[in-house]
């Protein structure tokens, strides 16, 4: 198994099997792990660190949350990106942001619509990098100003979990260098019709640039098999 690029970070008021859990978590949703690679349990606490008894711990956590499967006679490994993983956790999403941005046209402020501009334009000038992590947390602080713009709590909550659960297929669809410049144009969009208010445009257009997320993957998925 290839050593994957991640780093545990101890945490002295978390639990050491739940700092190895949310360490490989975010491995594998940061494509560090990458779907169908098995998790060795020797090799990953050698890598870590640790005993074997808190990745057994991890990797049962992970199964139940979808992101690692148990193979008879070979073990576990990461699950595969499917097409129902992706549209049930973008389903959500979507129905999630359509909230946002209709909260964000009747309570967004000129401070905030300003670092919405300034996070598109963040954005735009990452893509040149051709970083793909670095492009992934431009696009997140781009939706992340929107979500704080609802001053909902409960929302920016769920949709900061949900990110979590998404950072996988975002990855995937900003390796695709042909969108790059629909999602420029559909954040300008986003910011034109929350600064105006235009709610039920705002909706539509973010709600479009969600779909748009789920058929780029999804023609990513069934051109690798």
């Amino acid at each position: 198994m290839k050593e994957p690029n991640f780093e545990v970070s101890m945490n002295e008021y978390l639990p050491l099997r739940d700092v190895v859990f949310n360490t490989l978590r975010q491995a594998i949703l940061r494509g560090e792990l990458k779907p169908g690679e098995r998790l060795m349990e020797i090799q990953l606490a050698n890598k870590l660190g640790v005993s074997r008894t808190p990745i057994r711990e991890a990797i049962r956590k992970l199964e139940l949350e979808g992101l690692v499967l148990m193979i008879p006679r070979k073990g576990a490994e990461v699950a595969e990106i499917t097409e129902k993983s992706l549209r049930d956790v973008l389903e959500v999403r979507r129905a999630l942001e359509e909230l946002a941005v209709r909260l964000a046209c009747d309570k967004i402020s000129e401070e905030k619509i300003q670092e919405l501009k300034e996070a598109a334009e963040y954005f735009r000038s990452t893509l040149k990098s051709g970083d793909i992590t670095k492009i992934a947390e431009a696009d997140v602080k781009f939706h992340d100003v929107i979500y704080l713009a609802t001053d909902n709590q409960k929302l920016i909550q769920l949709l900061s979990n949900l990110g979590e659960q998404m950072y996988r297929y975002r990855v995937e669809y900003l390796k695709r260098s042909d969108f790059h410049q629909q999602l420029i144009d559909e954040h300008e969009e986003i910011i034109q019709t929350i600064e105006t208010g235009q709610k039920d445009k705002a909706a539509k257009v973010v709600c479009q640039h969600v779909d748009n997320q789920v058929e780029a993957v999804i023609d990513t998925i069934r051109t690798k098999k």
